[in-house]
Parts: structure tokens; C-alpha cells; sequence
């Protein structure tokens, strides 16, 4: 069987290749980076896609897209993930603690306990943030481990 040549061929120099021996001897890095790293390996090494597929357990494509990146951009940018799109968090760490320090604080009077409504106008009125949505609020808060209402 003849083997297709690759359009983007993955060549490794040495510092390179120590640099991916060191990323995946690391005890904390992520599966996705580790798997990259391996893909570059065994494509420097001369294996075919399909060979790597098997090895690492990659789709096809994320074959070709590590290979491209590494050859149009470099090592960096096939290791590690594109910029997400989408839309940029609003509230800034700084907000979300302040509202979290909100929630935790005492009910105002007449309230047994605050409701995310009550947290919203509170936020707003104390001008911890110039606007915010009681699910807004809410989101905030199941990102900690606060019972809320």
C-alpha cells in the first residue's frame, strides 16, 4: 500500500523535542495539550495519521490542524487552544466578589433571607455594578457553593 505524503510535515529540532519531553513528563498539564504534544511526536517520528490516531486516540482533523499549526505558526500555537469567540464576561472578578460579599451579608429588614431580585436592586442601588439581572445574579452565585433563593 502506498503511503499519501503529508501536505504539512512535521519536523522537530532538538530543542523542540526536549520541550515536548518535558511538557509530557509533567505531572499537571492538560489533556488536550499532552495529546497534541504526542501527535507531534509520532508525526516527527514519520508515522502515518492513521497510526497516531490509534496511538493517541485523536480524530483525523485535530491530526491535520496540529500538523498545520506547527508548520504555518510553530510549536506554541499547535500546542495550545485557539482564542474562543464569543461574547466577554461582563462582571470582572472584583464584581463578582463584591456581590457574592452581598449575598452573604445580612438580609434587609422585613426579608428573613435576600432573593436574587433583592440582590440584584441592592447591587445596582450600591452601585457595586451599573446594571445586573436577578439570573445574572444567580449565575454569579452557583458559580460559588452559596445556597441562594
Amino acid at each position: 500500500m502506498r503511503k499519501r505524503q503529508q501536505a504539512y510535515v512535521v519536523k522537530l529540532n532538538k530543542k523542540q523535542r526536549e520541550e515536548l519531553a518535558t511538557l509530557s513528563s509533567k505531572g499537571q498539564v492538560k489533556v488536550r495539550v499532552y495529546k497534541r504534544a504526542r501527535v507531534l511526536v509520532l508525526a516527527d517520528e514519520g508515522k502515518c495519521d492513521q497510526e497516531i490516531m490509534e496511538a493517541v486516540g485523536v480524530s483525523n482533523p485535530t491530526i491535520k490542524r496540529v500538523r498545520k499549526a506547527f508548520v504555518k505558526e510553530g510549536l506554541k500555537a499547535a500546542l495550545e487552544d485557539a482564542p474562543r469567540s464569543g461574547r466577554p464576561s461582563i462582571f470582572d472578578g472584583k464584581s463578582r466578589a463584591k456581590i457574592t460579599a452581598l449575598a452573604c451579608s445580612q438580609a434587609p429588614k422585613g426579608y428573613s433571607q435576600w432573593s436574587l431580585r433583592l440582590l440584584a436592586d441592592k447591587a445596582v442601588e450600591l452601585k457595586l455594578v451599573e446594571d445586573i439581572s436577578h439570573t445574572q445574579v444567580g449565575k454569579i452565585l452557583k458559580k460559588t457553593t452559596l445556597p441562594h433563593t
